[in-house]
C-alpha cells in the first residue's frame, strides 16, 4: 500500500514505539491520528507531525467508536491501523510476602493489551468495510505483541498472557478479514528503549542491551517504525508475527 495521503491511526501514539511510528507514517505522507489517554503529550506529538490527537481508551467500546468516527471526520476513512497502546506491570503470581497477584491488575492488563487490541481491530475494520474501498488492498492492521509472549519472565504473568493473546489473535483475524482485503500482522519487539526503560540509569540500560546477541544494545523505536513501514509496503505479509529482537531469548529473570 502506498500510504501517501492515506489516513492512519496509531494507538498509544503519544510516546515510545507508537510515537516513532506516527512520525514515520507522517514523514511518508500519511494523515496520522494519534489515539492516547495522555492528552498533553498526545496533543503535542500530533502537532509536531501535522496530525490530530484524540483521547481514546482502547479498552472502551464507545471511546474507540467515537474516536474512529472523529478521526474520520478530520482525515477520512482510516486504512492503516497500528496498535501500540499497552501497559506492562511487573507482578509475581505470589510475591515474596505470600500475597497473591491482584486480579484487578491482571484484568486491566488483559483489557488494555488484548481486549483493547481486538476492540481497535474490529471497529477499524467495520469502518473500512463500510467504505467499500476498491483495489487489491482496502486496509491493514499491525499489532504489537512482545517476545514476552514466548519468553515471559518472572513477574510477567499478566503481561505475557496479554501478549500471547495478541499473537494468537493474529492469524484468525487475518483469515476473518481476508475476504474484505484487510491484512493483519503483528510485531513482537524485544527490549526496546521505551519511556519506561529511559527512566533507568545508563548502566542499567547498557546491561539490558548486552543480553541481546546482535546488535548488542536496546532496540530503537525508529527500528520498530521501520518494520511497520516495510509491512505496509509488502502486500504478501499477512497473518504472521515477526519477532524484532536481535535474536534474544529471554532468561527467567
Amino acid at each position: 500500500m502506498d500510504i501517501k495521503a492515506v489516513a492512519a491511526i496509531v494507538s498509544g501514539g503519544a510516546s515510545g514505539l507508537g510515537n516513532a511510528t506516527a512520525k514515520k507514517l507522517a514523514a511518508q505522507g500519511a494523515k496520522v491520528a494519534i489515539f492516547d489517554l495522555n492528552e498533553e503529550i498526545g496533543t503535542q506529538a500530533a502537532a509536531e507531525i501535522g496530525g490530530a490527537f484524540f483521547k481514546v481508551n482502547v479498552a472502551d467500546e464507545a471511546s474507540v467508536r467515537d474516536g474512529i468516527a472523529a478521526a474520520e471526520g478530520v482525515h477520512g476513512v482510516a486504512r492503516v491501523l497500528v496498535n501500540c497502546a499497552g501497559v506492562a506491570p511487573a507482578i509475581r503470581i505470589v510475591n515474596k510476602e505470600g500475597v497473591a497477584h491482584s486480579l484487578d491488575a491482571y484484568r486491566k492488563t488483559i483489557e488494555v493489551n488484548l481486549i483493547g487490541t481486538f476492540n481497535m481491530i474490529s471497529q477499524f475494520a467495520a469502518r473500512v468495510i463500510a467504505a467499500k474501498i476498491e483495489g487489491e488492498e482496502a486496509g491493514i492492521v499491525i499489532n504489537t505483541a512482545s517476545v514476552a509472549a514466548y519468553d515471559g519472565q518472572v513477574g510477567q504473568a499478566a503481561y505475557a498472557s496479554s501478549k500471547g493473546g495478541v499473537v494468537g489473535l493474529t492469524l484468525p483475524a487475518a483469515r476473518d478479514l481476508a475476504q474484505h482485503r484487510i491484512r493483519v500482522m503483528t510485531i513482537a519487539p524485544g527490549i526496546f528503549l521505551t519511556p519506561m526503560l529511559m527512566g533507568l540509569p545508563q548502566a542499567a540500560q547498557d546491561s539490558l542491551g548486552t543480553q541481546v546477541p546482535h546488535p548488542s544494545r536496546l532496540g530503537r523505536p525508529e527500528e520498530y517504525a521501520q518494520l511497520v513501514d516495510s509491512i505496509i509496503a509488502n502486500p504478501m505479509l499477512n497473518g504472521e508475527v515477526i519477532r524484532l529482537d536481535g535474536a534474544i531469548r529471554m532468561a527467567p529473570r
